[in-house]
């Protein structure tokens, strides 16, 4: 399986013109180290185009989700979905870091890492999604992909922000144990370090990414309660 079918079958979507594919997957950086640079595209256009769907599917899938919700409301949680950390999160785990194009410089630095090389790729193959199919096609794949980042920011609002507290409670209502937090990293200088932190409580397990130690938990606590909904909204068999 190469990388591209890879991404194909993490997306549940089979391109039928793969040089969309190809195109959103392909960095400048690797652009500008090829030897014709003329046989490759970057995927900055697409990536362009991508925002607007990205955007626009989010609104439609807002207004499905929160029949009621103001305008006002509506913003907030777009801006809690849209944007560079929340999509660079789908992106990896669709593994779109080991599948994107990148010239040799850009990934001695770490780039399949950076968020805004994750969240520009995902822009793009949404795009391309869009030109390949049309919208309904990429609105089903970001329908899919972003339930989970819906669903912790329902219960993060639910939780008034505060979804360590709210899980502590949920553990003491349910006579579980409580809520343990393990720092697994600590990178960066002093000025710009990135906890991340895991966290098992409930039978859940999960890992929070943050500029401190509180906010890693925090995210991890969020995501934790996310699983919880979606776990309890589930049908039963």
């Amino acid at each position: 399986m190469t990388r591209s079918t890879g991404i194909e079958e993490a997306l549940g979507y089979r391109f039928r013109d793969p040089a969309l594919r190809d195109e959103a997957l392909c960095h400048r950086s690797f652009v500008h180290e090829s030897a014709p640079p003329a046989v490759w595209k970057d995927n900055e256009r697409l990536e362009f185009l991508g925002d607007a769907v990205v955007s626009l599917a989010v609104g439609r899938l807002l207004l499905e989700r929160f029949p009621q919700g103001t305008e006002g409301d509506l913003s907030r949680l777009r801006a809690g979905l849209v944007n560079e950390r929340q999509l660079a999160r789908i992106a990896r785990r669709l593994g779109l870091g080991e599948a994107v194009r990148l010239g040799k410089g850009e990934q001695l630095s770490g780039g399949r890492e950076k968020d805004s090389i994750l969240a520009g790729a995902l822009e793009a193959l949404l795009a391309a999604v869009f030109l390949d199919s049309g919208f309904d096609a990429a609105f089903a794949i970001l329908e899919r992909t972003f339930r989970p980042l819906l669903a912790e920011i329902e219960a993060s609002d639910a939780a008034g922000g505060d979804c360590k507290s709210r899980l502590q409670e949920l553990a003491q209502a349910r006579s579980e144990a409580l809520p343990r937090y393990t720092v697994l990293s600590e990178e960066g200088p002093d000025h710009a370090k990135t906890f991340r932190v895991r966290l098992q409580a409930l039978g859940i397990e999960t890992e929070g990414v943050g500029r401190s130690k509180k906010a890693a938990e925090q995210d991890a606590a969020c995501r934790a309660l996310g699983r919880l909904l979606r776990r309890e909204e589930a049908p039963e068999p």
